[in-house]
């Protein structure tokens, strides 16, 4: 086992705590103005799926399991699960619907992904940072708004929402951060 402080804990890590492999749903650090920094950490039990939610000091240690982190791609979905192949081996890794969680939606055909593997089963799925989906739909243009901080929502064509500058129109191409479902620019493509 590996020991790594608990502010450098990420979405998708494996962290063994009491003996149990547990897989990292979402981690944010907290800074209060008063008192010692915290990482709160919302994990999966890996055995049952039993959620768990644990808060430690940024300082402290906690153990990362050894996985194996390798690339695979992202071929189909069916009533098994989700099928992923190996690039470089042609192995093919079917991944649960709950091991998926809602990362779901971001999956496109082909797309490279990160699949943490412990001793041949896949526990914990990473995607690309970002992705270009479509804007489906989205409130019109209101003439005279500028482009500051004011943000319209928008359905994006993979069903998740998101906000998204004034001046962005349905039909136009974006790339989303998978992380927090954010926008991060308009398409380059």
């Amino acid at each position: 086992m590996v020991k790594i402080i608990a502010s450098s804990v990420r979405k998708g890590n494996v962290l063994e705590v009491d003996g149990k492999l547990y897989v990292v749903l979402t981690a944010q650090n907290f800074h209060p103005g008063k008192g010692t920094p915290v990482t709160q950490v919302d994990m999966r039990r890996i055995v049952d799926g039993v959620k768990v939610s644990e808060r430690w000091r940024t300082t402290e240690q906690v153990e990362r399991a050894f996985v194996e982190d390798v690339n695979f791609q992202y071929l189909y979905e069916d009533g098994e699960g989700f099928h992923f192949m190996n690039p470089a081996t042609y192995d093919q890794v079917v991944v649960s619907a709950e091991t998926m969680g809602d990362q779901k939606a971001y999956l496109q055909e082909g797309m490279t992904c990160i699949l943490s593997i412990h001793e041949g089963v896949p526990l914990a799925l990473e995607l690309p940072r970002h992705v270009t989906l479509e804007i489906v739909e989205t409130e019109p243009v209101v003439k005279g708004q500028t482009a500051s901080s004011s943000y319209k929502p928008a359905i994006l064509s993979n069903g998740i929402r998101t906000s998204v500058p004034p001046h962005i129109d349905a039909g136009t191409r974006v790339v989303i951060a998978t992380e927090d479902n954010s926008y991060v620019e308009r398409a380059k493509d």
